[in-house]
């Protein structure tokens, strides 16, 4: 079984339901079980159109699923859930990204673990550094907390 983190966010409905709703989807995927969920952090959209205010979490879980197998089960989860991908960063009803693989790198045009931003987003790093502080990212190979607070006390 490996540890993957997986940001949940949601602009567009019931923000709340969505994040639930994609929640229960995710640990009902049999090879699921789920570890830990943040609590929802209220966020600012970053990057793309005007839009209303995010939710975020971070779910923590344990699986032995492929990254490829997950990356499946994640959008075919936003689909039911009715994302439509049109605007590159615009509003959604639910984001489902695959945060970290344990210490996996992937970097296909499918998928790329760990997720590319991370380190640069607070509402990734915030309920990330909640759930699991010491989880070491594999490339920068520092703690989510010292990439928290960098990004919080930087100039």
């Amino acid at each position: 079984m490996v540890h993957v983190y997986v940001g949940l966010g949601s602009n567009v409905g019931n923000r709340e339901r969505n994040l639930f709703y994609a929640y229960d989807r995710i640990i009902t995927i049999r090879g699921i079980k789920p570890i830990k969920l943040s609590r929802f952090y209220e966020t600012a959209p970053v990057g793309g159109p005007p839009q209303p205010m995010f939710l975020n979490a971070v779910l923590g879980i344990e699986t032995a699923i492929s990254p490829f197998r997950l990356l499946e089960n994640f959008q075919r989860i936003e689909t039911l859930m009715g994302r439509v991908r049109t605007v590159k960063w615009g509003a959604r009803t639910i984001d489902i990204d695959i945060l970290l693989y344990g210490d996996k790198i992937i970097n296909s045009d499918r998928l790329k673990i760990p997720h590319p931003l991370m380190h640069t987003r607070l509402f990734v790093l915030e309920p990330l550094v909640e759930i699991d502080p010491n989880v070491v990212h594999p490339i920068l190979k520092k703690t989510v907390l010292q990439l928290y607070k960098e990004l919080c006390f930087r100039d």
